[in-house]
């Protein structure tokens, strides 16, 4: 396995919490309640295994690896990438926010949640087609096969020493928990 096939893969999982995220949205929006923790659950998931885990792999190793080899750094791909990765923080950010106040009680807050979920989702959906379809696509056409094995070994000292023995696996099932919770 490739270290972008690893990535691949790490965005199927992101994919599912995306689709838990539209649902509680959904559910928003009809007016149904949805208790506050599952929003923070879901927050805890993109905040720790979307960003810090996976983004962290691209931005830490994988985006330096291909400037190394000869991509630039502003004003092409990579830079789109960073700048979606901060787009993305940003929505979490007002998000986060928002499901505080909620949890406080505050029912106009339903609005900021609404809003900023579904540009995450948004964003986050166009941020992962363009990466599973191109910028990958370019890795995989320009790094060699020592490369991709150095990634992998990276990628595997990253978790280990990054994010400790274990976390992955536990944000695969708090993925599963997200999705019985939405019912999907």
């Amino acid at each position: 396995m490739s270290a972008t096939e690893v990535l691949k893969e790490e965005h199927r999982v992101i994919e599912r919490v995306l689709d838990v995220l539209d649902a509680l949205t959904q559910m928003l929006e009809m007016g149904k309640d949805v208790r506050p923790e599952v929003f923070e659950e879901a927050l805890d998931f993109i905040r720790i295994f979307a960003d810090r885990c996976h983004h962290g792999k691209e931005e830490c190793r994988l985006f330096s690896l291909m400037v190394k080899r000869g991509f630039p750094k502003e004003g092409g791909p990579i830079a789109v990438m960073l700048q979606e990765h901060t787009l993305g923080r940003n929505f979490v950010k007002s998000m986060a926010a928002a499901v505080e106040k909620y949890r406080g009680g505050d029912k106009t807050a339903k609005e900021g949640i609404i809003r900023n979920a579904r540009g995450y989702v948004n964003l986050l959906r166009q941020h992962i087609m363009k990466e599973d379809n191109i910028l990958y696509l370019m890795a995989d056409g320009t790094l060699t096969a020592d490369d991709q094995r150095s990634l992998l070994e990276e990628f595997e000292e990253f978790e280990r020493k990054e994010m400790g023995e274990g976390v992955h696996e536990r944000y695969h099932k708090l993925a599963e928990k997200l999705e019985t919770e939405a019912r999907l």
